[in-house]
Parts: structure tokens; sequence; C-alpha cells
């Protein structure tokens, strides 16, 4: 919203997993939190120092867990109301390979090429799904990505021009610090009066 200006929604888990999430910010600041832990935990009961370099959790892996705690909380009537995304890499055989995807409040999950949350399920996921191919240079990426926030932007009156990106890499994950995309009002139906009324519309 407009009046945090500075409430991010990206965190790297580990250095193969992202996870973003809409909704509830303080119940997404808990979700972060446990997982926080669960990786030091898993980090002071490692057997011995070898092991401890391999027991850092693929992001199939957080997945799963995060849909366990989903459903959990919900069964429990205390839902954490967020929609999370999971992205990143995991391990099948010796390759690493990438993995998107999403679980919402009530522990519904599924894997897909794109997902949104929130508002942008309703606008941005028909952009994503006309114009993502399996060979999108990053440049692409991110341009399409800032082209889905725009109108994201457009259409929603609390929301800011001011964004996060990550990415996941099989070498690490990455993300940026927050920035302004360009907008413009330009548009006809911007400029000219609504219902063909004089004015702003207003009382």
């Amino acid at each position: 919203m407009a009046k945090y200006k500075d409430a991010r929604r990206l965190v790297p888990v580990n250095p193969v997993t992202l996870v973003g999430g809409g909704g509830e910010y303080s119940d997404f600041q808990e979700v972060t939190a446990l997982l926080k832990r669960n990786a030091l935990e898993d980090k002071c009961t490692a057997d011995s120092l070898y092991e401890e370099d391999n027991s850092v959790e693929c992001a199939k892996e957080v997945w799963n867990y995060l849909r366990a705690v989903m459903y959990n909380r919900r069964n429990k009537m205390n839902p954490l109301w967020n929609d999370l995304v999971v992205a990143g890499f995991h391990i099948e055989g010796a390759t690493k390979v990438p993995f998107l995807g999403l679980v919402d409040k009530i522990g519904t999950s599924y894997e897909d090429n794109v997902v949104a949350t929130g508002f942008g399920s309703y606008l941005a996921l028909p952009i994503l799904r006309e114009k993502w191919r399996p060979d999108l240079e990053e440049g692409e990426a991110r341009a399409l990505m800032e082209d889905c926030l725009r109108v994201l932007f457009y259409r929603d009156c609390r929301a800011l021009n001011r964004i996060q990106i990550a990415k996941a890499t099989s070498d690490g994950v990455l993300v940026s610090e927050p920035y302004e995309i360009d907008t413009s009002w330009d548009a006809a139906s911007f400029v000219s009066p609504k219902g063909g009324l004089e004015g702003d519309g207003g009382w």
C-alpha cells in the first residue's frame, strides 16, 4: 500500500530459494521468521560440518513445507492470510531443475510456468500467459514483469509504482533494491471526462 513505502515482500530463504508473499504483512513476517528458524535448526542439528553444507532445503521442499504449514493453520481456524510464491531450484539426480510454485492461505498448492497472487491473478496472469515463452532472455522477462506491474499500478488506487524484482539462478538468488517504474497518464481514457461529465467527476 502507498502508506508503507518500504514494505518488502521478496525474501531469499537460502542460496537456491526465493519466497514472495501477498496478503497480510505481519503474517508474511511470521512465515519468513519460521523459515529462518528452520534453516538455523537444520544447521545446528547437522551431524558434521560436511553435512551442514548439503543441508540446504531446495525450493520444492520449502514449497511442500509451506503447503503443510498453511493447511495446518487453516484447520486450526487460524489461517496465515497470505498467498506465497516459491521460486528457485530443486535437485533431480545430479542436475538442478527450475521450480515455481504457489501456496494459498488454505494450503492449496500448484506448480506452473507463471503464477501471480492477489490482484495480479486477475490482471497480470493473462498477460504473462500470453507473452511468456521458455526461451525468454532476462531483459525480456524483466520488461514483461514491469509491464504487468505497471498495469496493476494503474488499476489500484492504493498502490505505488515502487517495485522489487528478484531472480533465482543455479548460481544463487538475487533480490533487487526497490526502484520506481516509469508511468504515463496521457492516455485518452485517463484525460477525458468520465460519463460525459465536466470536471473531475466529484461532487
